[in-house]
């Protein structure tokens, strides 16, 4: 176990700022003091944050950590912090961590004992589903999906039954497609597109996906998908030998039998003891 008291101790620091997605506006004081302050921020794009640094007058020493470069990067932000050195991760717009690289360095930094403090400030997908007009609580955030249709549609079907609200990234040149196989895979569900956050064409557009895809190809900017959850009943017409399939396929991953029921339950909204009846009288389903 460990304990992490913040601002009690004299660790070396991870921090994680947001930035702007849009509207400069929303950088906040304590994350310029900070950026200020540390001595060296990671960032996805050198050329992307140098950019806000000098929009904000913030001088401190700009490092590249990105997808293509994450685990040699984490091993030398990890040395800064033990060198004693304070760190800054920042996205190119948004969170760190949310749909953006950091997973690697946050775990690496709090295993080996160093404080990781998050910083409050602008995230893409809570600003779109609190004024979504969708049932905000609970939700899942699935990020992006799949770019490709066959594992765009088996990544749906995973959520197909789930009642929380989904709320998904997709890019512009994405949007048709991905909002057609959400058409055939969840029906013509009530959802909130957003776009622009933040920015002087910020949109939400409310309606139903097929109404939604009526007027996409007019649509530009990054977007995010704020959807309906299923209100049907999850075990009606239910191929219980699917449900069987997943729950064999998370027992082989190395779960134990009642935990890979547990998930499938969660996955399918089945009722566990209905899933762990039919998985120990599986001779009686066909």
């Amino acid at each position: 176990m460990i304990r992490q008291h913040s601002f009690e101790n004299d660790k070396p620091t991870l921090y994680l700022v947001p930035t702007p997605i849009g509207n400069l506006n929303e950088m906040s004081p304590r994350a310029i003091e900070i950026l200020k302050s540390v001595d060296v921020i990671a960032c996805e794009d050198t050329r992307t944050s140098g950019q806000l640094l000098k929009h904000f007058d913030i001088h401190s020493h700009l490092i590249a950590y990105h997808n293509f470069n994450e685990e040699a990067s984490t091993k030398g932000l990890l040395n800064l912090l033990e060198e004693g050195r304070n760190v800054a991760l920042i996205s190119d717009a948004g969170y760190p961590l949310i749909n953006d690289p950091g997973q690697r360095v946050v775990l690496a930094a709090s295993e080996a004992g160093f404080n990781v403090v998050p910083v409050s400030g602008p995230s893409a997908f809570l600003n779109a589903i609190v004024a979504s007009g969708q049932i905000v609580q609970p939700f899942i955030f699935v990020g992006f999906v799949p770019q490709g249709h066959g594992e765009r549609v088996k990544k749906l079907r995973e959520y197909k039954n789930y009642p929380m609200t989904l709320v998904f990234y997709e890019a512009p040149h994405r949007i048709e497609a991905c909002l057609k196989d959400c058409l055939d895979v969840f029906g013509d569900r009530k959802m909130t597109l957003v776009r622009e956050l933040t920015k002087v064409h910020e949109e939400f557009i409310r309606g139903t996906i097929s109404e939604i895809l009526a007027v996409v190809n007019e649509l530009k900017g990054e977007m995010v998908i704020v959807m309906e959850g299923c209100h049907d009943d999850p075990e009606k017409d239910v191929d219980m030998s699917a449900v069987l399939d997943m729950v064999n396929a998370s027992i082989e991953e190395g779960l134990s039998a009642k935990d890979a029921i547990k998930a499938a339950s969660v996955k399918t909204g089945i009722a566990k003891n209905k899933i762990y009846d039919a998985f120990h009288n599986k001779d009686t389903v066909s």
